[in-house]
């Protein structure tokens, strides 16, 4: 071998590429980037499909908020505003009263499973989870569980029933321990 590269045929002709090749594979890239462009900028500014079931949904969703803040707040008048007269209520109204007597510190959380909607009445299926703490010191209890709320309308949305296991009327269900009492002569 007299000092030359044997593969140096290789080299020049294994690598030579057509350039309408590389014309393409810039189209490619460009119509690329142009389809990821204009995916980005459709997302972003999409409206709802229904924009007055939407608005529906959002006041639904703010009611439910507005009785669960209502309730943390140990506002009375707050809880009594989202609900409609009815004796089924008045029920539930003594057991948020009694709740707000017994308990120092209420914490809830309030999360919506699903809305069903029939007409004016609407259906909200919730899973609860709370706090309460009859003192400051006290550890408190911890409960958690299942239940509807039952609202009417359409522009105002206001509760007409509650079913299931729901966390108002905490009170009545544990009620405080009394302290034994001493034999003292």
């Amino acid at each position: 071998m007299n000092g030359e590269n044997p593969d140096s045929d290789i080299q020049h002709s294994a690598f030579i590429v057509p350039r309408s090749s590389f014309i393409a594979v810039r189209l490619l890239c460009f119509l690329s980037l142009a389809l990821i462009v204009g995916q980005v900028l459709g997302c972003s500014s999409k409206e709802p499909r229904y924009p007055a079931d939407h608005a529906r949904f959002k006041r639904i969703d703010d009611a439910v908020e507005s009785l669960r803040k209502a309730y943390v707040r140990k506002d009375l008048s707050g809880v009594q505003a989202l609900l409609l007269p009815s004796n089924t209520l008045d029920q539930v109204e003594l057991e948020v009263r009694k709740d707000f007597d017994s308990y120092h510190e209420i914490a809830l959380d309030l999360a919506i499973e699903r809305i069903v909607i029939d007409g004016d009445t609407i259906d909200v299926f919730v899973h609860w989870q709370g706090h309460w703490k009859r003192t400051g010191d006290d550890t408190g209890q911890r409960e958690r569980g299942h239940g509807m709320l039952r609202w009417v309308g359409v522009q105002s949305i206001l509760l007409q029933g509650v079913e299931g296991d729901l966390p108002f009327g905490m009170a009545s269900r544990r009620m405080a321990p009394t302290p034994p009492k001493s034999a003292m002569p």
